[in-house]
């Protein structure tokens, strides 16, 4: 099984849009993050996101240019301050690729709880709309197959600028 973890797209700031949407900017490396793994013939079987409005936006721009028709589940447990131990506990029983899209330092804990066991050990370098991919082999034990970051796949005006 595997587990995509991927980090929203840029979204406003609380005094832009309390609601915080994604960005022109958010929607653009999103956008061009879904056409690179289409064109690599990406799929998953289940998508899950927080229900906050950036990380709804980024799941069904994905779900949209990737022309998948998964099932999509909103879950309460992925908000930035939870507990990954929860959310891993439940992982454990899947049996079909899923994409989870949701928040920092979140997804970060989340990918070091599930590979080195230990949430506090952050070895990943998320970016807003980072993609991981992590595969569970039969002993439970998760490992990272890849990870790509928008900047090593979009070619919009941003591209030459350091992501924050």
């Amino acid at each position: 099984m595997k587990l995509y973890i991927m980090q929203h797209g840029q979204s406003c700031s609380k005094a832009q849009n309390p609601e915080r949407p994604l960005t022109e900017r958010g929607f653009a490396e999103v956008g061009a993050m879904a056409e690179f793994l289409k064109r690599v013939a990406f799929s998953c079987q289940r998508v899950i996101h927080s229900g906050k409005l950036r990380a709804r936006q980024t799941a069904e721009l994905m779900l949209q240019t990737l022309e998948l028709n998964v099932p999509v589940d909103v879950s309460d447990i992925i908000n930035p301050q939870d507990d990954p131990q929860a959310f891993a506990w439940q992982s454990g029983s899947w049996d079909r690729d899923t994409l989870v899209v949701g928040h920092l330092p979140f997804m970060a804990k989340l990918a070091s709880h599930l590979m080195l066991g230990d949430e506090s050990k952050l070895h990943a370098e998320f970016t807003p709309g980072a993609i991981m991919c992590l595969e569970r082999n039969n002993e439970d034990n998760w490992r990272l197959l890849w990870m790509i970051r928008p900047d090593m796949v979009f070619q919009g005006e941003w591209a030459a600028t350091q992501l924050p």
